[in-house]
């Protein structure tokens, strides 16, 4: 297909900034041409689907902590969702006032957690989230707990009737199609990705099945790729969820090899609505595309009073609408002849990374 000379058309600033572009993209994919086509739109992706820093959604979290057991445990995961809680403002500027947090023990911290972790006290948490998010918001659940797995379905052990998948997946329905990301720490926890994936869920889980029953380590490590420096990979100064994903995955190993015990966790990771997890992730033909354009941000930044025009919005949800379209052409790329499905994500592709160039000249950056 190549580059089309017309693709600057509308882009403000003229023809020269886009001739520039389309020149560099050219580069990148003539770099990999060597390796074939496959590989030179793999480097072109990568070129193309790194997201301005300054987007059109603020995130708003809600960090439920279950039943602990022993309070050992119920110690380890109220660390695990403060720490988050302190990073997500301290480090990435989400207000406190965005961040919702519901424990097996109020006591623990009566300044911060809002209530008990119950059924109804979960439901209302998630009706107030939903009124109070705008369209492009996004919202991040993150789950520290036990799980169980009997008669072939999964629960989430919180203070009285415990949570199923349906229950999740009817709560999360209830926030329309607002991008979400489902984190869910505990031990059985694999079997809520099958009942939770859809189009714009990122669902991430600490085990790949329900009969992974032993205590889970990956909740630790992947607050700590939030609250720490290592899993930055990129150095743009903030960590996505495929960050976090890949270097929880990293640590857990890394901890079962140095212990000399057999791994019994296998975290997995969906965001292409196909109902399975992944642990290699393919953002080209499998998951992974949209966990690496997850974020924990604020418009206003740490202040969160920093305008933002409605050009820079309006063209953020531009290029939404474009990742839409690619997400959804690699859903149907095994129904399509491999040089229609290159032609079609090239020509998105290089669409993107103009739309990439138009939010960095209305005041956002890449």
């Amino acid at each position: 297909m190549g580059i089309p000379e017309e693709a600057g058309v509308g882009l403000k600033g003229g023809g020269g900034r886009a001739a520039g572009l389309a020149g560099a993209l050219r580069g990148v994919t003539a770099a990999a041409a060597g390796r074939g086509r496959s590989a030179a739109l793999a480097a072109l992706a990568l070129a193309t689907l790194i997201p301005p820093a300054i987007q059109a959604q603020n995130t708003h979290i809600l960090l439920i902590s279950g039943l602990g057991g022993d309070p050992e445990y119920t110690e380890a995961f109220h660390s695990w969702l403060s720490r988050f809680a302190d990073a997500a403002t301290e480090k990435y500027g989400v207000p406190a006032e965005r961040i919702t947090y519901l424990s097996e023990k109020t006591e623990l911290d009566p300044t911060r957690i809002r209530a008990r972790s119950t059924a109804d006290n979960i439901r209302m948490a998630f009706v107030e989230i939903g009124a109070a998010m705008a369209r492009d918001d996004e919202l991040v659940v993150l789950l520290a707990g036990h799980g169980t797995f009997r008669g072939g379905e999964a629960r989430f052990n919180i203070p009285g009737p415990d949570l199923s998948p349906a229950d999740i997946d009817d709560l999360l329905d209830g926030l329309g199609q607002r991008r979400i990301t489902f984190v869910n720490t505990a031990t059985a926890s694999g079997a809520f990705v099958e009942a939770l994936s859809a189009p714009g869920r990122t669902i991430i889980t600490a085990t790949r099945s329900g009969r992974e029953q032993n205590m889970t380590r990956f909740g630790l490590h992947f607050v700590d790729a939030f609250a720490d420096e290592g899993a930055d990979i990129d150095k743009d100064e903030r960590v996505s969820m495929l960050e976090a994903f890949g270097y929880a995955l990293s640590e857990v190993e890394r901890e079962y090899e140095g212990d000399n015990q057999l791994l019994t966790e296998h975290a997995m990771l969906d965001d292409n609505g196909d109902g399975e997890g992944s642990r290699e992730l393919d953002e080209l033909d499998g998951d992974g595309a949209l966990a690496r354009v997850v974020f924990l941000r604020s418009l206003g930044g740490a202040g969160g009073g920093e305008a933002v025009s409605p050009e820079l919005r309006a063209l953020v949800r531009e290029k939404a609408e474009i990742e839409g379209r690619i997400a959804d052409l690699r859903r149907v790329k095994a129904q399509l002849p491999l040089e229609r499905y290159e032609d079609e994500l090239e020509g998105l592709l290089v669409e993107l990374a103009l739309k990439n160039r138009e939010i960095r000249a209305a005041g956002g950056s890449g």
